[in-house]
C-alpha cells in the first residue's frame, strides 16, 4: 500500500504526457496518408534528422542566440522605461495627467500597426526589431507598475509620512516594495510579449539572423521540416523562460506566504 501511495504522485505527473503523445501519434499517422499530407505534416523522423543537422551545423544555435539577444535587449529597454514611466505616473498626479492620456491612446494601436512606420523611419535592421520588442515590453510594465503603486495600502504611506520620509524614500521604501507583486506580473507579461514580438518582427522585417528569419528562409525553400524545428524551438524556449521566471518570482515574493 505504501509503495502504491509513493507511486501515485509520479503517475499523476505522467498524465500530462498523454496529450502530447496523442498529438504526436496523430501527426505521424496523418503524415503517412499521402505525399501532400507528408509535406504539411512532416514525418517525425524527418523532423528529428533536420534537428540533428541544424545542431551539428550550428545554424539553429546561431539563430536562437540572435533571437534571444534581440528579445533581451528589447525587454531591458522597454521594461526599464515602463517601470520608470509607470512609477512616475503612479506617484505623481501631474505626471499621470500629462502622460496618461497619450500612453492610453498609443497602447490601443496594435504593434503590427507601428511596423510600416518603424520600417520607414529606421529601416529593416536590428534597430527596428528592438524598437518593436521594446514597445511590447513597455506597455504591460507601465500599466502594472502604475496599478501597483496606486494600490499600495494607505496606512503604509501614512506611517511613512509620520516618519517624515522624503518623496524618494517613500517611493523606494514603501511604494515600490508594495507594488512589487504587480511589477513582477508586468515583467511576466513583458517577457511573453517580448518573445512573441521578437519572432514576429524577424518574420516581418526578414533581415539578419534569428529564428523568424530561419523559418522564412526554410519556407521559401519548401523545407517544412526546418520550419517545424524552428517553431518547436520557439515554444520550448518560451516555456523555459516562463517556468524559470515563475520560480524566480516565487522566491522574490516568498514573504507573501510567510506566517
Amino acid at each position: 500500500m505504501k509503495n502504491l501511495l509513493k507511486a501515485l504522485p509520479r503517475a499523476q505527473g505522467l498524465q500530462g504526457l498523454w496529450l502530447p503523445l496523442l498529438v504526436l501519434a496523430l501527426w505521424e499517422f496523418t503524415s503517412r496518408q499521402s505525399a501532400a499530407y507528408a509535406y504539411a505534416f512532416v514525418p517525425l523522423l524527418d523532423i528529428w534528422h533536420s534537428l540533428l543537422g541544424l545542431l551539428v551545423s550550428g545554424e539553429l544555435l546561431t539563430n536562437l542566440l540572435a533571437t534571444m539577444r534581440t528579445a533581451m535587449v528589447g525587454l531591458v529597454i522597454g521594461g526599464s522605461l515602463g517601470l520608470l514611466v509607470g512609477g512616475l505616473m503612479g506617484v505623481s498626479r501631474t505626471v499621470d495627467k500629462l502622460i496618461g492620456p497619450l500612453y492610453h491612446a498609443v497602447r490601443q494601436v496594435p504593434l503590427l500597426g507601428w511596423i510600416p512606420l518603424i520600417g520607414l523611419w529606421f529601416g529593416n535592421g536590428l534597430l527596428s526589431k528592438v524598437l518593436i520588442v521594446s514597445l511590447a515590453a513597455f506597455y504591460p510594465m507601465v500599466l502594472n507598475t502604475y496599478e501597483g503603486v496606486r494600490n499600495v495600502e494607505k496606512r503604509f504611506i501614512e506611517v511613512a509620512q509620520v516618519l517624515k520620509f522624503s518623496r524618494w524614500q517613500l517611493f523606494t521604501r514603501v511604494q515600490l516594495p508594495g507594488a512589487l507583486p504587480s511589477v513582477i506580473t508586468g515583467v511576466m507579461h513583458a517577457l511573453a510579449f517580448s518573445w512573441i514580438s521578437t519572432v514576429g518582427s524577424e518574420l516581418l522585417f526578414g533581415s539578419g539572423p534569428g529564428l523568424g528569419g530561419l523559418m522564412q528562409t526554410a519556407q521559401a525553400a519548401s523545407k517544412m521540416d526546418v520550419v517545424l524545428v524552428a517553431v518547436a524551438s520557439i515554444g520550448v524556449i518560451g516555456l523555459i523562460i516562463n517556468v524559470g521566471f515563475t520560480r524566480i518570482s516565487r522566491h522574490l515574493l516568498r514573504w507573501r506566504h510567510a506566517h
